[in-house]
């Protein structure tokens, strides 16, 4: 199937006004934030966390949390490491050991793609090429094995997950966190159309 990008520019028009140009894009969208929290942010939430070696797990989720774009800069485990008084070390195996932590920016919205043996003997690998062509990845802009691919926009992230348990239901793919079961591609080109454009429940 070849599916529209749900994330490509707007087209440039020929012989519009400036005002209808902006009027042609649609609502504004803020400008994504990847910058690190402010320190009093960080220390708010250190505050709360006493054990300073036995609560880093806890700091680093409530942080990531409190980011727009969920991830964890490199500034950041730098300060905390300090702020906490604990090793660089210390805090960067936490972040790294736990998937659940981002390093990098994380879209506004996430399209996880079950890769387990049930939902890939029933299509999920073309599922999420289909997917990945669909937000402006190609073969050739793939760096290794990654799993995660987010749009420059931040607009989404795609991510894999090696079973989501719903094998009965395969291919299960699922959209900021909720999951869908029996996935086609035409069901999850309408899914991600409707996040794209605002209007999933």
């Amino acid at each position: 199937m070849n599916w529209t990008p749900v994330f490509a520019g707007v087209t440039k028009s020929q012989g519009l006004s400036k005002d209808e140009k902006e009027r042609e894009k649609g609502p504004k969208m803020l400008a994504p934030d990847n910058t690190p929290l402010p320190n009093e942010i960080i220390n708010d939430i250190i505050a709360r966390h006493p054990d300073k070696t036995g609560d880093v797990l806890s700091v680093l989720e409530e942080i990531q949390q409190a980011h727009p774009l969920k991830y964890l800069p490199r500034e950041t485990l730098d300060y905390v490491a300090c702020r906490m008084g604990v090793s660089r070390s210390q805090v960067l195996s936490v972040a790294t050991f736990y998937s659940f932590f981002n390093l990098a920016p994380q879209g506004r919205h996430t399209v996880t793609v079950c890769r387990g043996t049930a939902c890939h003997t029933r299509g999920s690998k073309q599922l999420l090429d289909a997917l990945k062509a669909s937000a402006g990845f190609h073969e050739d802009d793939e760096a290794g094995s990654a799993t995660s691919f987010t749009t420059p926009d931040f607009g989404m992230t795609i991510r894999t997950v090696a079973c989501f348990g719903q094998c009965a239901l395969a291919p299960v793919a699922a959209i900021d966190h909720e999951i869908y079961g029996h996935v086609s591609d035409f069901k999850l080109k309408k899914l991600v159309s409707a996040i794209d454009k605002g209007t999933a429940s």
